[in-house]
């Protein structure tokens, strides 16, 4: 298992869990299947896996208030699954601190793709490859916008000098933003370059993770152009 990347997978019905264990085993991946909330936290505490997909509605303790947990102790990805794409249940669980939702029924090569995009967002934010506009950043060390330090380098934020913690995803929408400051970044433009999505995508995502951004980094510090998308003030 220390050779695989190790899955959390939470889903409490037993067709889907134990098909979808099987699809993720023989695309390479390291599975641990929990059909519950509780025992999906205790496995996550016990077994720390490199990403966790959570079905919404799960006894005991429901997958939103599971990400929440986890987010509260990690910044491993988390992948929400939501039997409904106009679910307010997806917005909940991204607002909670998951990077990515897949609505089921879902296709097995689609979630792997989605896992390994997110996988790849997380390698970006821990010091990866980066876009070609955020290693243009970067040769220039840290940059300040206002009370806001960006270390491209160090992958670390400081807000007035305090620590910002981020997650790997809010990182590297930072980073899009920062390489560009002051010039407007569509939502699709973002899914394309943050959620490494090579097909249209649901805008929710951009718009929950700009309001968490917002949240930690100054509500001010990021504008919204309407009918366009969104720009970092310099």
């Amino acid at each position: 298992m220390a050779d695989q990347t190790h899955v959390l997978f939470v889903e409490d019905d037993d067709v889907i869990r134990e098909a979808t264990q099987l699809a993720l085993e023989r695309d390479g991946f390291a599975v641990t299947a929990m059909p519950d909330g509780l025992s999906g936290l205790q496995a996550f505490r016990t077994d720390r896996p490199d990403i966790a997909l959570l079905d919404v509605m799960v006894p005991g303790l429901d997958g939103v208030s599971l990400c929440r947990r986890i987010r509260d102790e990690s910044t491993v990805p988390v992948i929400m699954l939501s039997a409904r794409a106009d679910s307010i249940d997806v917005v909940l669980g991204l607002e909670a601190g998951a990077d990515d939702y897949v609505t089921k029924p879902f296709d097995g090569a689609v979630l792997v793709a989605r896992i390994r995009a997110v996988l790849r967002r997380f390698g970006h934010a821990s010091g990866g490859d980066r876009t070609e506009e955020a290693q243009t950043a970067a040769t220039g060390g840290p940059l300040s916008f206002g009370d806001l330090e960006v270390d491209t380098e160090g992958m670390e934020v400081r807000r007035g000098g305090a620590p910002v913690a981020l997650t790997p995803t809010e990182m590297r929408l930072l980073l899009e933003f920062s390489s560009a400051p002051g010039t407007v970044l569509s939502r699709d433009k973002l899914l394309e370059r943050v959620w490494d999505y090579g097909w249209g995508g649901d805008t929710r995502v951009v718009d929950v993770h700009v309001q968490r951004l917002r949240q930690k980094i100054g509500q001010d510090r990021i504008e919204t152009v309407r009918g366009f998308g969104y720009k970092l003030k310099a």
